[in-house]
């Protein structure tokens, strides 16, 4: 496929396409009788993996060593191995991060919406009282 089709299906810009291939992350795709990339199928997995470490805060650099051991073949399986092990431990403490964080928004988001109730009663039960009062007042 050309690097347009590529592009369109991964959702990553052909510039960023050539600039993985360029430092290492994609391999140097085989080019047709015109000179133009086309790639195999099979990246497609590779990007999507690829963009899920990014997702996930992995360290271009980190990429890249990954990237270079999958190069050199399954004896790599081990080191690649712990590489994501490490990383994922990143991960769940950035989860961790996350979630406790969520807890002071939500406790935070709450209490304003209870304020605005206390508010909305009390302009509630004014309103009552003024209309209560004009009511009277008409009466007389």
């Amino acid at each position: 496929m050309k690097i347009s089709e590529l592009a369109k299906r991964t959702g990553l810009s052909a510039h960023t396409i050539r600039y993985y291939e360029r430092i290492g992350l994609l391999p140097f795709a085989d080019r047709d009788a015109g000179g133009q990339r086309d790639y195999d199928e099979a990246i497609l997995v590779w990007i999507g993996f690829l963009k899920r470490l990014k997702t996930t805060g992995m360290p271009i650099r980190e990429m890249l060593l990954y990237a270079e051991l999958r190069a050199q073949g399954d004896q790599t399986g081990p080191q690649r191995r712990k590489l994501l092990e490490l990383h994922r431990e990143r991960v769940r403490e950035h989860l961790a991060e996350l979630e406790a964080s969520l807890l002071v928004l939500d406790t935070k988001i709450d209490t304003y919406v209870e304020a605005e109730k206390r508010t909305q009663n009390h302009d509630n039960s004014t309103q009552i009282r003024r209309n209560q009062i004009g009511a009277r007042a008409a009466r007389s």
